[in-house]
């Protein structure tokens, strides 16, 4: 499935066990720069709250807290040795 944020496409990535239960998913999108990096996301229940606990354990947050339209919420962390990452709440009601 295709979705588009903003401008960007963005592919959405779902997998199935052997017995054709959902597995693993995720999403891959076209770079918007040379030097962007893979960007493995957690999902949370709470982005506020886990933006808080980064902070609280030594990280960084590089990018606050933003909707992504009808799919959810989602921040860009690093952790203490510099190492991105994202987490991300899901929410369809997210605008």
């Amino acid at each position: 499935m295709v979705w588009f944020v903003g401008n960007m496409e963005y592919w959405l990535i779902s997998t199935v066990d052997d017995k054709r239960n959902m597995a693993v998913g995720g999403g891959m999108g076209k770079r918007q720069s040379p030097q962007q990096q893979i960007t493995n996301f957690i999902d949370v229940k709470s982005v506020d709250e886990y933006s808080s606990k980064v902070e609280r354990l030594g990280g960084k947050i590089s990018s606050p807290k933003m909707a992504v339209p009808g799919m959810g919420y989602m921040a860009v962390c690093t952790d203490t040795e510099n190492n991105g990452f994202g987490i991300y709440e899901a929410d369809q009601n997210a605008k």
